[in-house]
């Protein structure tokens, strides 16, 4: 126990308290940073010499408590790509590479470094990746374009592709609708679908029916734009006129098939399709039209009545299209979006989750890297294995509180103008001591 001692422990509680001034301001500082995770600070008593009868001058030391798992509130942005997390999840994000010299400019390479940030402000670059406000990119699954599988074995930043998306020429179209089984004479039961060919253009089939009898049908399919214009006939039974058991005023069977028309067997419950062979110019073109299935209501029917009624028809061609925008929906999926209505998923965004996210290494601009504390990433789906889910069209603002912050910075404030009138003190009492000598 000495004077010496005290100005030591006031010596450590002034740079104590320096430690907290530096935390408070960073916390002050970022209260409207977007994800932003404030860091409080714990003291930390170390003794010297402690006994029942004597006790030493101790130390006082300032460790930063990191408050990760903390959320922030979530507010809505007028960033339609802007996510917010809810629950214990980080985006995994990774950082540019400075291009070498002479490298293109065009090509974008990355940090072989795995980041993790709860700042979800991302927008759209000229690029086409998806970075948030602090620079950093998005990481994603692919997901496969054909099959639409998603590879979960590899992140990578996510680039969405904006260039056009190529013409699908017609291989399947649907109808659904209902014949009339008394049709008013002389009146025509047509109906049209449209189909799209190699290039992209529309053209028009014609499905004219004619009644041969009761539940005895007979459809002719054309088009002004084929070659010929007349493809082929078929007739078409409904009920036990078909000679088939299925339940009145639904098909029973395809046949007598002309031109370039063919239909399906009848198998119970089977595919009721007439496939057809259409030439626009570009050779021919084969479409499956479903009819729905052998003895089921859905599809086309034939019940009373004396007019035809669509009920609806689809086909699965489509003309060129021009990139219009991307989405992102609440499980994680972009989606391109083009001008001719067709949407491509080509990413799925996941969520990294850690054992101890408090112990995640705090990096500049909202980043963290896993660290031995906070032991490794596990990455998983949006929803998934305590992964949170995923607020579109919000941010997660910083988890500060102003009131707080200010309360902390009074206290540390009158704790180090105390720690300096101790040391005012001791240097006045060891100057006392000094001046006692002869």
């Amino acid at each position: 126990m000495s004077i010496f001692g005290a100005l030591d422990t006031a010596v450590s509680g002034l740079q104590a308290q320096s430690g907290a001034f530096t935390n408070i301001s960073d916390n002050i500082a970022n209260s409207q940073s977007v994800g932003y995770k404030g860091v409080n600070t714990n003291f930390i008593n170390y003794l010297t010499q402690s006994t029942p009868t004597s006790n030493g001058s101790d130390a006082v030391v300032a460790q930063p408590q990191y408050t990760n798992d903390v959320q922030g509130a979530v507010s809505q942005s007028t960033d339609p790509l802007a996510m917010a997390i809810s629950g214990n999840g980080f985006f995994a994000v990774s950082q540019a590479a400075a291009n070498a010299t002479g490298a293109s400019t065009t090509t974008q390479t990355f940090q072989s470094q795995q980041y993790y940030t709860r700042a979800g402000d991302f927008t759209l670059n000229n690029k086409g990746y998806l970075v948030n406000g602090e620079g950093a990119y998005l990481d994603g699954w692919a997901v496969n374009p054909t099959t639409g599988a998603v590879n979960t074995a590899s992140l990578a930043p996510i680039q969405v592709p904006q260039g056009n998306v190529a013409p699908i020429a017609t291989s399947t179209a649907s109808l659904s609708a209902e014949l009339p089984a008394t049709p008013t004479p002389g009146q025509p039961v047509s109906t049209q679908i449209s189909v799209y060919d190699s290039l992209g253009t529309m053209h028009q089939l014609n499905l004219n029916w004619t009644q041969n009898a009761t539940n005895d049908w007979t459809v002719t399919i054309s088009s002004p734009d084929a070659t010929p214009s007349t493809i082929g006939t078929a007739e078409i039974k409904f009920g036990n006129t078909s000679g088939n058991p299925v339940a009145a005023g639904t098909i029973g069977s395809i046949t007598n098939a002309t031109g370039a028309l063919a239909g399906s067997t009848y198998a119970s419950g089977g595919a009721a399709t007439l496939s057809l062979s259409a030439n626009f110019g570009s050779g021919a073109q084969p479409i499956a039209l479903n009819l729905g299935s052998f003895g089921s209501t859905t599809g086309l029917t034939q019940y009373a009545g004396t007019s035809f009624n669509l009920l609806g028809s689809s086909q699965n061609g489509m003309p060129q299209g021009s990139f219009s925008n991307v989405t992102i929906d609440s499980q994680g999926n972009v989606a391109v979006n083009y001008s001719n209505g067709f949407s491509q998923t080509v990413a799925q965004i996941p969520l990294a989750t850690f054992h101890a996210p408090d112990a995640l290494q705090n990096q500049s601009a909202q980043l963290f890297t896993a660290s031995q504390g906070s032991g490794g990433a596990s990455v998983n789906a949006v929803g998934t294995n305590g992964s949170g889910g995923i607020d579109t069209g919000s941010v997660e603002s910083s988890n500060v509180d102003i009131a707080t912050e200010f309360t902390k910075l009074i206290a540390a404030q009158e704790a180090y103008s105390a720690n300096s009138k101790v040391i005012t003190t001791a240097n006045q009492l060891a100057q006392t001591t000094i001046n006692m000598l002869p």
